[in-house]
């Protein structure tokens, strides 16, 4: 069961995964702070201030100023805010994720596709041809 296990991982499909998870999650964190620390400011600029990872619905009772402090207070919050940075991270991780994949496939054509190769150009007899002719005539 052990060498099961072993070779499970160590076929290249499971490693190459494996990569991928890595790579994501430190890809993810690149995201949310574009996202965050570049998007969002241009966005709130052009919606006139609004900072979307602070917009929430108190569901509770009692007023809080953000929603750091209604969620440190415990209250029920309704957070439309943080959602929507999700989506905004979502959608540009999807993008990027689209055109690296784009460009891997292009990449793969290109290595498949076979090289243009010139045709033949007669160059004369072949060293096999001119072999024969020399045994032909010896025989004769």
């Amino acid at each position: 069961m052990i060498q099961e296990f072993k070779d499970f991982i160590a076929k290249g499909n499971v490693m190459d995964m494996a990569v991928g998870i890595i790579i994501g999650a430190a890809f993810t964190a690149i995201v949310t702070s574009l996202v965050g620390d570049l998007i969002n400011p241009i966005i709130g600029v052009i919606t006139g201030g609004i900072d979307f990872s602070n917009l929430f619905v108190n569901l509770g009772e009692g007023e809080y100023a953000s929603l750091a402090a209604a969620r440190e207070a415990g209250a029920p919050v309704f957070a439309y805010g943080a959602f929507i940075t999700a989506v905004i991270n979502f959608l540009i991780i999807a993008f990027v994720v689209f055109l690296l994949v784009k460009m891997v496939n292009r990449i793969k054509a290109a290595a498949e596709k076979p090289d243009d190769v010139a045709p033949e150009v007669p160059t004369g007899p072949s060293e096999l041809d001119v072999l024969l002719e020399i045994r032909d005539a010896l025989k004769k």
